[in-house]
């Protein structure tokens, strides 16, 4: 029943187009020995998906299993099945699209657990002839018979444990809706015709520290201070899941949860939206919880959302796909992750391991380079010196970019359009400047920071120290030109008040 149940939603889900506006990174998950050779330590349990439907609606997903990827697989398919095949179309209203959303998610949990509804079944039965644990008993000391149940048991339990957080981006009518059960992130950048760029953390990761899952968690009689004092439950920190039979079948048996009057890990999703995209330029991006792990343990959490969208903006400005994009973010985080550990400095300790990582990046009315064109011509991102600072920082933060973006044609809704050149539009040639402004949407803060905190800083002539990971702001000393130059094309001024960093 269960591979009728998944060729089921593979067989009415293998023809929906793949959206061509997006664009998928990935890593496998690694742990590192002393010597910084890395090594997986189980296949990769991330999904995700990317499709187009009808009447103008786009549906993403990015899927975060763990002990297997069962449960990642099996909602990735479902999910589409009953978002993609005709339950949506452009006459339905906000309210509308969040119930059929809600509803989605309490299928695909539902239809998952009918999966192995058999297998916790057999288990149940077989425990029933386990006897009680000893021990002073080793498995080949068992019976032939007792040795056979234990081995069915384990194949058993391998069969039914699991499970995974999920993040959902849908767009129709131009609106974006995002549906997120768990610990996986959703950023969206918006570009504003004065140079203004906005990063929206759009909804906060059920996590042991998010306040509000915590009172919701107390509410039902469980210990909010345990849980948050523990950082995670039943080995993970997420408080909303899909699956995982064990925290919602067994939840009496885990001792944090034992006091919950009824189940307290749930898989509804909580819904943000909708947002319209009318007019709107940048990029959408969807995260599991393993890259941004990742790239906070690497370089602390005050400047990951900043320092991702500036990743994700230089690369869309020299890669010509969305999937040399993507791949490019996550090589370049793993290898920033893997360069804090070897270091052997402060941060260190926090990178023996990464889990897998997946990044879906969806474009907005965002053109891509043209791989042909030179940094003059307006088709690569000029060199900018990016220091990562862990100092604290507000949640909104000014963060200054220069860069050269490709300025050939606009892609709208799948279609090539020619673009314009606004007023205060740089010609080739010319460096503009853009401003990131970084907002966490939980707590809309006007507040802005500058100085230290700001993720990109003006070079100076001076050399740079080194940070706490052992990194210096990349840059080109060109002062031997300079003088070069100034001894070719003397005027009788002297070349630092006139060529050269000032």
């Amino acid at each position: 029943r269960d591979a009728a149940k998944r060729n089921f939603h593979q067989s009415w889900t293998d023809d929906l187009p793949l959206c061509q506006m997006c664009g998928v990174g990935t890593a496998p998950n690694c742990v590192y020995s002393p010597d910084g050779k890395g090594t997986q330590s189980h296949p990769n349990e991330d999904g995700h998906l990317r499709f187009r439907g009808e009447d103008g609606c786009f549906l993403y997903g990015v899927f975060n299993g763990y002990d297997g990827s069962r449960v990642a697989s099996f909602a990735s398919q479902c999910l589409t099945a009953e978002l993609l095949l005709g339950q949506l179309t452009s006459s339905h209203t906000d309210t509308d699209i969040r119930r059929i959303l809600t509803q989605a998610f309490d299928v695909v949990e539902k239809s998952y657990f009918e999966t192995i509804d058999d297998a916790l079944a057999e288990k149940a039965h077989l425990s029933n002839y386990v006897l009680p644990h000893n021990e002073n008993v080793s498995f080949h000391q068992l019976s032939p018979q007792s040795q056979k149940v234990q081995e069915r048991l384990k194949e058993l339990e391998q069969e039914v444990s699991g499970g995974a957080t999920a993040v959902v981006a849908l767009i129709l009518n131009n609106k974006l809706y995002i549906a997120n059960v768990g610990t996986n992130r959703v950023l969206l950048c918006k570009s504003s015709s004065d140079g203004q760029n906005q990063v929206l953390q759009i909804g906060r990761p059920h996590s042991t520290d998010n306040e509000d899952e915590l009172q919701r968690l107390a509410a039902l009689g469980v210990d909010s201070a345990r849980v948050r004092q523990a950082g995670h439950i039943a080995g993970q920190s997420s408080t909303r899941r899909l699956g995982d039979y064990r925290v919602k079948f067994n939840y009496t048996e885990i001792d944090l949860l034992s006091a919950a009057k009824t189940t307290p890990i749930i898989p509804e999703p909580e819904i943000h939206g909708s947002q319209s995209l009318d007019g709107v330029t940048g990029f959408l991006l969807l995260m599991s919880e393993g890259l941004i792990n990742a790239l906070e343990s690497a370089h602390g959490p005050e400047q990951a959302n900043q320092e991702i969208v500036a990743m994700v903006a230089a690369e869309l400005a020299q890669q010509t796909s969305l999937e040399a994009v993507a791949q490019s973010v996550v090589d370049r985080i793993k290898r920033l992750h893997h360069d804090v550990y070897v270091s052997g400095r402060q941060r260190a300790t926090y990178c023996s391991r990464h889990e897998d990582m997946t990044l879906l990046i969806r474009t907005l009315n965002m053109p891509l380079a043209d791989g042909a064109l030179t940094p003059t011509q307006g088709g690569r991102i000029y060199p900018v010196s990016v220091p990562y600072s862990n100092s604290q920082s507000t949640s909104k933060t000014s963060v200054t970019l220069s860069l050269v973006m490709p300025s050939q044609s606009t892609l709208t809704n799948g279609t090539n359009t020619a673009s314009t050149l606004e007023e205060g539009t740089p010609t080739p040639g010319q460096s503009p400047t853009a401003t990131l402004q970084s907002t966490n949407t939980q707590t809309q803060s006007s507040s802005s920071s500058s100085g230290d905190g700001s993720l990109f800083r003006q070079r100076g002539s001076q050399a740079a120290q080194p940070d706490e990971t052992g990194r210096v702001p990349p840059y080109v000393d060109f002062s031997q030109f300079y003088r070069l130059w100034g001894g070719d094309h003397s005027d009788g001024q002297s070349t630092q008040g006139g060529l050269g960093p000032q």
